[in-house]
């Protein structure tokens, strides 16, 4: 097992983390991100227990864990939203749904070739 590092390190090298999670965040560097939870993980499980100087730095880190989550969140909107609509879109080209006048839906099947019959 790795030799605990200094307080002064730990705190360091998480903010260092955090700041570089909330760039591929932004940038949506999502493959990153799943490096940067490794790497998180590993160096938490590292910390030794804070109870200097550097437990004053904590505040800071949770400001910026939790403006990183909020980020997170957003992007997993974004993913839901998107797989969402692939979903729809799927949907629509497989059957074309219409109402009838007492508002009930209808669907039909798509044809074979997704082609609309034209009569004159």
């Amino acid at each position: 097992m790795a030799e605990p590092m200094s307080e002064t390190e730990a705190v360091a090298r998480l903010d260092d983390l955090l700041d570089r999670e909330r760039l591929a965040l932004i940038q949506g560097e999502l493959s990153v991100i799943a490096t940067i939870l490794e790497e998180k993980e590993a160096l938490l499980e590292r910390l030794p227990e804070l109870d200097g100087p550097a437990r004053g730095n904590l505040a800071s880190l949770q400001g910026k864990a939790l403006r990183n989550q909020a980020l997170l969140d957003s992007a997993l909107r974004g993913i839901r939203s998107v797989a969402n609509r692939f979903a729809t879109l799927r949907r629509i080209r497989k059957s074309l749904e219409t109402y009838d006048e007492f508002g009930q839906k209808t669907a039909f099947p798509a044809s074979e070739n997704n082609q609309v019959e034209k009569r004159a």
